[in-house]
């Protein structure tokens, strides 16, 4: 048995090497790569744990499942995501519309009108800024927009245009298949349907240029 558990922390170390290896050169300084210690945790994620450090986290036993090729595509996703500069950020709005909202209370006891304005003030700008994070259509724009950078990350890194779009689309493919969540497998499957009219598009315009050519 503890034979089997070393076995195991030896593979998931190498794999969080690999991956690591897989970072471009000027990313490689301050991301980082580590095995997700949540409980019942997303497959992949990334997110800032510090001023100018990024963490990208990941389950390794889900992740164990994929082909060698999906979970790369999908690791180029999440370094998209940060050379995109579409991570998620620390939660202050929360903080702040709590803040808000005791601020609120609290005025209208005491009856300070200014303080009460500002209170509100606080609690609009923080709500808005809460609603502008979770707006699912600009989720789903930053994500198509990781999956074809995510494609040219792929082809930096040796991928022919087509293996890439390929092994994109079949990570995605098995995200659809596996997510109980209707709502997280509505995204993949956008983001599938995305991914296809982008290599529709990128097809023509290869053949195109070869008919050009001729």
């Amino acid at each position: 048995m503890t034979s089997y558990i070393t076995s195991s922390a030896k593979a998931d170390m190498s794999e969080l090497r690999r991956l690591k290896s897989l970072l471009p050169p000027e990313l490689q300084s301050w991301v980082t790569v580590e095995g997700s210690m949540e409980v019942n945790p997303q497959l992949i994620r990334c997110e800032e744990i510090g001023k100018d450090q990024v963490e990208i986290q990941i389950d390794l036993v889900k992740w164990d499942q994929l082909a060698l090729d999906q979970r790369n595509l999908l690791f180029w996703h999440e370094v998209a995501r940060i050379q995109n500069d579409s991570i998620p950020r620390e939660g202050w709005e929360m903080a702040a519309l709590a803040i808000g909202l005791g601020g609120a209370v609290g005025e209208l006891w005491v009856q300070d009108i200014l303080l009460l304005f500002l209170a509100l003030v606080l609690c609009g700008f923080s709500g808005y800024r809460i609603y502008q994070k979770n707006n699912g259509e600009r989720t789903l724009k930053e994500a198509t927009e990781a999956d074809e950078k995510a494609i040219a990350l792929a082809q930096r890194f040796g991928y022919s245009l087509p293996n890439a779009y390929k092994s994109l689309g079949s990570a995605l493919k098995t995200l659809v298949e596996q997510t109980p969540n209707r709502r997280q497998r509505n995204r993949y499957e956008t983001r599938l349907q995305a991914l296809r009219r982008s290599a529709s598009k990128a097809k023509a315009k290869v053949k195109s240029t070869r008919e050009d050519l001729q």
